[in-house]
């Protein structure tokens, strides 16, 4: 079975380890483990006599309750097929320039999308020196910003670096494009110094896209959106399948984005859990996390970190996320989600056996 480049896949991680999908600890997706919420499954209930429909290709609901959120009109809000799909039509857009600076390590899928529309990509590499990860000099790698586009993401994955408004808002400003994939975004208790959201109506050449799955624990129904000048949206919206959202995910997000006691408790449980991980692995000498902001860390390791990711399935029934994804990082770095307290001791006992092997 072929290595997966993506998180999550638990078919190939349970023939490894001998044993069924539902017995693995997965730590290789970085999915809130709270969800989903209540709120989820009553919505689904509720909603399920709607499969019988073609749902509304328009999702004219469904941008008007992403827009009272996110504070724009509906016109600005484009609902996708998670924030993957958006990706690819921001891809095509991005391609049109002479070149699209990609801040390096990156997820894979961006490659995917770059490619698909033929874009010149240029690899900008980013400071993993020390605890703060550092944007790469665009304009010095790029040339001429006004002709050249850029594709970020913030918070970063995999290093779950979260970069200011103050740090991203010059980009936008002299780049002709800059695409703000802001996935993790809602796992920050205080996403103002952040997203760039607010910002999107004063400039026509920003684009946000966002994730409800991550937060919400349901990337199987495929939620996602971006927000950004009506133009460029409607360019997207004839680029695209006829029907991109389920009608169940379309009915499901005025329960997420409602449930604010959710919310709250997510948050809650977050920032002690990641200091209880982070803590932990530290702690292995042959380890060094990353401080993230996100609901992952990156992790160096003086192992082979595939090999690690074979000895914690096969011993552990556990799995962590390999980095060969990520060209720049190599076989040295893995990443994990962070769990319950329970579970994230269990990881940091299973690698503290699996690391003197």
């Amino acid at each position: 079975m072929r290595r997966p480049t993506h998180g999550g896949n638990l078919a190939w991680a349970a023939a490894i380890a001998g044993c069924q999908p539902t017995d693995i600890l997965d730590f290789s997706a970085s999915i809130n483990p709270l969800g989903p919420p209540p709120s989820a499954w009553d919505a689904i209930a509720r909603a399920w006599q709607s499969v019988r429909a073609y749902p509304d290709p328009d999702s004219r609901h469904l941008r008007q309750v992403l827009a009272e959120v996110c504070g724009v009109p509906a016109e600005w809000i484009l609902p996708g097929n998670g924030a993957a799909e958006l990706l690819t039509w921001a891809g095509r857009d991005l391609s049109r320039w002479d070149a699209v600076g990609l801040a390096v390590p990156a997820f894979a899928d961006y490659d995917r999308a770059l490619k698909s529309f033929g874009a010149k990509t240029v690899r900008c590499r980013l400071s993993l020196e020390g605890d703060r990860v550092l944007l790469p000099d665009f304009e010095t790698q790029l040339g001429d910003p006004s002709r050249c586009a850029l594709l970020l993401n913030n918070p970063h994955n995999p290093t779950g670096a979260g970069w200011t408004i103050a740090e991203l808002l010059p980009l936008v400003e002299r780049f002709a494009l800059v695409v703000v994939d802001e996935a993790f975004m809602d796992f920050l208790p205080d996403t103002a110094p952040y997203s760039l959201v607010p910002f999107v109506a004063q400039f026509d050449n920003l684009v946000v896209v966002r994730s409800l799955t991550k937060f919400y624990s349901v990337p199987g129904l495929r939620l996602g959106y971006a927000i950004g000048h009506p133009h460029r949206l409607q360019r997207w919206q004839q680029w695209r399948d006829p029907w991109p959202v389920n009608a169940l995910a379309a009915a499901i997000v005025p329960a997420l984005l409602g449930d604010t006691e959710f919310h709250q408790k997510t948050l809650a449980w977050l920032e002690p859990a990641r200091a209880q991980l982070y803590r932990e692995l530290t702690d292995l000498s042959f380890l060094r996390p990353l401080p993230g902001a996100a609901n992952f860390l990156l992790v160096e390791t003086h192992r082979s970190a595939p090999q690690l990711q074979e000895n914690l399935l096969k011993q552990h029934r556990i799995l962590i996320r390999d980095c060969l994804s990520f060209p720049e990082l190599g076989d040295r770095y893995f990443r994990v989600a962070v769990k319950s307290p329970a579970d994230n001791h269990r990881l940091a006992t299973a690698l503290a056996k699996v690391g003197v092997n």
